[in-house]
Order: structure tokens, then C-alpha cells, then sequence
């Protein structure tokens, strides 16, 4: 028997206004299964920082998240630019977001390092021209 939950997002880029909707959605979800407030509270913040990221930086993209009784996998794929330097862009502070999205309190560098920080594993693959696939697991139990 599986008893892995799977969820399917789709996020615009540069949509601001529906920016954050998908990790709220998990959240409820979460809370309604009834997952520790701890471990909400993680994929929350990894999950809306991953969300952002691609409506900043990769003009949306797809999240697909697998809920299973001992962890909360989410995988977000993007067709963006890729990353031409991931060890740059996992320093704090570091951030390539124009100033027209730093000016909405956007972009100041935190995304990756608070996504690695608030999940248990972080994976990231990336090519330029063709697209990011960042994988987050945050254990359950």
C-alpha cells in the first residue's frame, strides 16, 4: 500500500500577487494531516523561499511534492537561466534580483541559504540556458 500524498503546483514568474500560494496550500495540508508544527513550519519556509526564487529568477515553473508518513519531498523545477555559480548563490546576502524586484522587498540574497538551512537535505542541478532543479527533504519523524 502507498501511502505517500503527492501535489502538483504550477508557479507564474513574475507573479507577485500569486507568489507564496502553492507553500501556503502545503501548509494547510500539512497542518490538516496533522505533521508536528515544527516540521510545517520548515517546509513552509523552504518551500515559499524556493517559490520565490523561481518568480524572481526563473519566470516560474513546476513543484511537485511527494508527502509520505516520515518525510515531505519537494522537488521544483524551473526552465529558468540555471545558475552560473551555485556556491556564490548559497552565500547569504548574495543575489543577482534586479533592483525593480529588490525594491518590492525582494531579492536580498536569502533564498538559497534559508531553503538548505530549513530543510534536512538540499540538492540542486542546474544548466545554463536550460533550467534548475532544486530537491528538498525535511523528515517528518
Amino acid at each position: 500500500m502507498n501511502d505517500t500524498i503527492k501535489l502538483e503546483y504550477t508557479v507564474s514568474g513574475e507573479d507577485f500577487t500569486r507568489a507564496g500560494e502553492a507553500s501556503s496550500d502545503l501548509k494547510n495540508m500539512l497542518k490538516q494531516l496533522g505533521v508536528s508544527p515544527d516540521v510545517v513550519r520548515k517546509v513552509s519556509i523552504a518551500m515559499y523561499e524556493g517559490e520565490i526564487n523561481m518568480v524572481i529568477h526563473a519566470n516560474g515553473g513546476i513543484i511537485t511534492v511527494y508527502i509520505s508518513p516520515t518525510e515531505v519531498t519537494m522537488i521544483l523545477k524551473d526552465s529558468g537561466p540555471g545558475i552560473p555559480d551555485i556556491d556564490k548563490a548559497m552565500q547569504a546576502g548574495y543575489s543577482t534580483a534586479p533592483d525593480n524586484i529588490r525594491s518590492l522587498g525582494f531579492g536580498a540574497g536569502m533564498g538559497l541559504p534559508n531553503m538548505k538551512k530549513y530543510s534536512d537535505d538540499m540538492k540542486i542541478e542546474t544548466e545554463l540556458g536550460v533550467g534548475t532543479t532544486v530537491t528538498m527533504t525535511v523528515r517528518i519523524c
